[in-house]
């Protein structure tokens, strides 16, 4: 049997079990409402520096490749998701009927300088204002030739008459004298007709050498115009990028503007990161970020603030709210914000236009707190 001291002993520790027991739920209570205020005030504390968005994605270049020309496609060189370089043929269209053109332009431009001339050539045209403007000086020639005769003739005449008083001449003689004036006269006027007449001849003429000189500038233009038709039928890779929705085959009928194909380059890419509206009181051109790449197992890549959209998205939508028609809903809206990466696209894993994105901007931290002082003060 036990004695005294046993049963003594044994007491305390029978008391302590249910105590123990007691107290244990309190502690694991009191541990979980700390490690939740920890870490609502961690994120408190996060959240006073930093914005973060899961509505971004990335955005790049969309070529889109549309023919100039109309024909058939006679060749297909590349295959979707294919990389080109600039300048690579991509397309050819028969250019049979705009080598034809072609053709066609060259002899009307050949026939057009045949009749305003050039270098080593006179031309029709130039050659007629010439003789036009040789007519108009001998036309000038005559009239002085006559003016000059007319002015003789009237000065004998004057003679005559200042004789006839003094029965120093006959009668005979004044009458020769005036009828001599006379056909001077009419001689005067034919040649300034003639003169007339010469200089309209030749205004005529350099019209016909201006509108000659016309045509050949449009004979020009228009092989010109007919070079580029046949240099379009090669339908060629603007940029560097990647073959995106090839939508032509060899044989097809091609229409002028039609749609053959996108490039999309992926050495110029962007983030949009479209923010709420109570986000972006911190938020400034310049600022530190970081985009977490949901394709790549969320691949983390730096990056910065390029600038802040002029407006909200709804703005640009199709049909934009209009607030005034009496069926208003607040509702917080989005502004996009344009990032751009601190390091080229990576080729191995690169982002490409659409890929989803989870986006987290650094605010100027010092500056918030200087801003909460002033508000406190």
């Amino acid at each position: 049997m036990p004695t005294d001291a046993q049963i003594i002993d044994e007491t305390p520790s029978t008391a302590e079990e249910p105590s123990q027991k007691v107290h244990s739920p309190k502690f694991i209570f009191i541990t979980a409402i700390l490690i939740v205020a920890g870490w609502l005030g961690y994120e408190w504390w996060y959240g006073l520096s930093h914005v973060s968005t899961d509505n971004a994605q990335v955005e790049g270049h969309i070529v889109p490749i549309l023919s100039k020309v109309g024909g058939f496609s006679t060749e297909v060189h590349v295959i979707d998701n294919e990389a080109v370089q600039a300048g690579t043929l991509m397309v050819k269209i028969n250019d049979r009927e705009y080598l034809a053109k072609l053709k066609q332009s060259e002899a009307n431009l050949d026939s057009a300088y045949a009749n305003a001339g050039k270098k080593g050539m006179t031309g029709r045209a130039r050659a007629r204002l010439g003789a036009a403007q040789a007519n108009v000086s001998v036309a000038q020639a005559n009239l002085d030739q006559a003016l000059f005769n007319a002015d003789k003739i009237e000065k004998n005449l004057d003679r005559i008459r200042s004789l006839i008083g003094r029965k120093l001449v006959s009668q005979q003689q004044l009458d020769d004298a005036e009828a001599n004036f006379r056909i001077a006269t009419a001689q005067v006027k034919a040649a300034r007709e003639a003169l007339t007449a010469a200089s309209s001849s030749a205004e005529e003429a350099a019209a016909a050498l201006h509108s000659a000189v016309a045509d050949v500038n449009r004979a020009k233009a228009d092989l010109e115009l007919t070079t580029i038709q046949v240099a379009d039928t090669n339908v060629v890779a603007p940029v560097l990028g990647f073959i995106s929705k090839l939508d032509v085959e060899p044989g097809q009928l091609i229409q002028p503007g039609q749609l053959l194909m996108n490039i999309v380059p992926l050495d110029d890419i962007w983030i949009v990161a479209n923010l709420k509206e109570t986000d972006l009181k911190n938020v400034k051109t310049g600022d530190p970020a970081e985009i977490e790449v949901d394709a790549y197992g969320g691949l983390r890549l730096s990056a910065h603030v390029e600038s802040i959209g002029a407006a909200t998205g709804a703005r640009f939508s199709v049909l934009p709210p209009d607030n005034a028609t009496g069926n208003f809903t607040k509702v917080v809206q989005r502004i996009p914000v344009r990032l751009r990466l601190n390091q080229a696209n990576d080729m191995e894993m690169p982002l490409r236009p659409g890929m989803s994105v989870f986006v987290t901007i650094t605010n100027d931290t010092k500056q918030i707190r200087d801003e909460q002082t002033r508000d406190l003060s």
